[in-house]
């Protein structure tokens, strides 16, 4: 009786472990499966973008960087070629187009970033805003609201024609810094009184408590501006800010336009090609 209750609890393990598909453990334990690799993410930030299209102000088309009242786009910080410069793009090794306009305020940046996304550049730079907050008087500085506005129906404008198109965004510079290093010099006042950013420059000696006021404002609607930027930046992934860098550069007179003293000089191009470079390839 014992030998045939062993022989048939023997067939129904055997029996049992054939139905379930599971090995028999072997003297060394349980067999076990070997692990899948795991896919390696693609990386959504691309260090070396194909080409380079730039949209933007003044700053970027290199205006009084060569000579007085003058576009110098061949020194622009993003896509020029002069050599001094080395501009973004020639770090890069890219092709390069500027649609940028001196004197263009953020709600014209749609229409540049229509122009720029129908290159399908692999890469977009933005420089906006100085001119939003360098207007005749505080009153007439762009409102944060609208600028917002702008800034976000021209990264819709891109993301409708170019999905996969790259950004980087520059920070707006430090207008009052630009004044206290520009007013020490006699030639770059007469320019300013001429009307250059005169919400800014207007009375560039006068240090009483109502020009302050007026300088104070226009320094917080700028760093409103960079918060602006920032936040509608971080929403897209393919979205790069600078943190600040171009606000927090501290510009001397060598970065400073001998013609007016108040845009980048060619060496002050050079200084933002740089900060691009850095951003871009982190």
């Amino acid at each position: 009786m014992r030998s045939a209750v062993a022989m048939w609890v023997t067939a129904v393990v055997v029996a049992a472990a054939a139905l379930t598909g599971c090995d028999t453990p072997s003297e060394g334990g349980a067999r076990k499966a070997s692990p899948r690799p795991s896919p390696s993410p693609t990386p959504v930030w691309d260090r070396s973008p194909a080409s380079v299209a730039a949209v933007g102000d003044s700053i970027t088309r290199g205006l009084n960087a060569c000579v007085l009242l003058a576009d110098c786009p061949e020194a622009s910080w993003a896509t020029g070629t002069d050599a001094q410069v080395k501009s973004l793009a020639t770090r890069l090794g890219t092709p390069g187009w500027n649609f940028a306009r001196s004197g263009a305020r953020m709600a014209e940046l749609p229409g540049q970033m229509s122009l720029a996304a129908a290159k399908k550049p692999g890469l977009i730079t933005v420089m906006a805003g100085a001119n939003d907050a360098c207007r005749d008087s505080v009153r007439l500085m762009t409102p944060v609201a609208d600028f917002r506005a702008s800034f976000e129906q021209a990264m819709r404008e891109l993301r409708e024609v170019s999905p996969t198109t790259q950004v980087y965004v520059s920070s707006v510079p430090d207008l009052k810094r630009l004044w206290s290093e520009g007013r020490g010099n006699p030639l770059g006042k007469q320019i300013w009184k001429l009307g250059l950013c005169r919400s800014m420059l207007a009375d560039a000696d006068d240090l009483g408590s109502s020009a302050g006021q007026r300088r104070t404002r226009v320094h917080e609607r700028v760093m409103a501006y960079n918060t602006v930027l920032r936040d509608v930046c971080a929403k897209d992934a393919r979205c790069r800010y600078d943190g600040g860098a171009v606000f927090a550069y501290r510009f001397t007179g060598e970065q400073l336009s001998p013609w007016d003293w108040f845009h980048p000089s060619r060496n002050g191009q050079e200084r933002l090609a740089e900060i691009a470079y850095r951003v871009i390839t982190s």
